[in-house]
């Protein structure tokens, strides 16, 4: 076998899991916008380095930025090699990508194919990559998903959690989009990923699902945050069999008040986040519900908004966005101890992985 070894999509794909390192050729920018799982970011030129050399192909000439650039990726080859990977076996197989699989992915398998490794470098780079993920998103998957719904502060993320945690399929896609979902969602400390990113996150966990086995997953409207649930996904979701969670109102205060614990120690921050609910709910309400924020009386928040904003626009939205949901199962926690959630995710276990 010569190397280098140049492979396509799909060839690379069907392998992806086996490849003892993925490496990411590009700028730590483009990296971070999304990359392929798993995947490692060496770069060969970095963001400076990489305006820098383009700049000049612009402005001298290609011949010139090539000298530039040649000296600089070298170097950073160089660098990679004695801090990352001068341990690595002669065995060790790596796949190699750039933005098209071109010249800065081309320069690093080159050396490293010389030292003597078997590498692999995808045709078509990440580019080929994002073409597939939305080829395979824009496809109704061919799963089984049983739609966990309820009001907010139900529990439908901590039941999630726990079906996974006990070998469930599950999709989650408020963790892979870093966001609760609504305008109190937002993660402290948590930014959200990229679009591209969030949709490469949900196909790499859609890829490895056993479709004869159900997959649960929230009744999640069209955006988490500021972030597009893939439209062919929404629409499975939505035409699929549903489960009916409650959880009464004092349990789903107390609920929420631990997994929002970071607005109790920042009522400021909590009363922006109020402000965006003006136009709904005018300014005389929004102005009592941030007074009680600012003193302290949380629980009473909590409660006003559930019975005042939260409940309503779920009930007004469930029946016409989810079509099974007249049919649902009903499922009710009589508490949100740790007890509680597993016996509930042990019954939908024992009960829903049919057909």
């Amino acid at each position: 076998m010569k190397y280098p070894e140049i492979l396509g999509i799909d060839e690379v794909l069907s392998q992806l899991d086996t490849f003892d390192a993925i490496i990411d050729a590009r700028s730590p920018c483009e990296f971070a916008l999304d990359h392929l799982p798993g995947a490692i970011n060496a770069p060969v030129l970095d963001d400076e380095q990489r305006i820098r050399v383009g700049t000049m192909y612009k402005q001298t000439g290609s011949f010139e930025a090539k000298k530039t650039g040649a000296a600089l990726v070298a170097k950073n080859i160089a660098h990679h090699i004695e801090t990352l990977w001068i341990d690595k076996p002669r065995e060790w197989r790596p796949l190699i990508y750039c933005w098209r699989g071109g010249n800065r992915s081309g320069a690093m398998a080159h050396i490293l194919a010389r030292i003597g490794w078997p590498v692999v470098q995808l045709e078509g780079g990440y580019k080929a990559f994002r073409q597939q993920v939305n080829t395979v998103l824009e496809q109704a998957p061919a799963l089984r998903f049983k739609v966990i719904c309820g009001t907010t502060g139900s529990g439908k993320s901590r039941l999630l959690e726990v079906l996974a945690s006990q070998g469930a399929q599950v999709l989650d896609l408020e963790r892979l989009a870093a966001h609760r979902g609504s305008v109190l969602g937002q993660l402290p400390n948590a930014p959200q990923p990229s679009q591209k990113a969030f949709e490469t996150a949900v196909w790499e966990v859609l890829r490895r699902f056993d479709p004869a086995r159900p997959v649960f997953v929230e009744s999640e409207s069209k955006k988490v945050g500021n972030l597009r649930v893939p439209a062919a996904l929404m629409d499975t979701m939505r035409a699929a069999d549903c489960i009916a969670l409650s959880l009464s109102v004092p349990n789903r205060v107390r609920l929420l008040m631990e997994d929002y614990e970071h607005f109790l120690v920042s009522p400021d921050t909590l009363n922006g986040q109020l402000a965006h609910l003006t136009q709904l709910h005018g300014r005389e309400q929004i102005a009592q519900w941030q007074a009680l924020s600012q003193a302290g009386q949380m629980p009473q928040l909590v409660e006003q908004l559930l019975v005042q904003h939260y409940d309503p626009a779920y009930l007004r939205s469930i029946d016409r966005n989810f079509t099974q949901y007249a049919q649902a199962v009903a499922l009710a926690l009589d508490d949100i101890d740790a007890a509680s959630f597993a016996a509930a995710a042990q019954w939908l276990i024992a009960n829903h992985s049919g057909a």
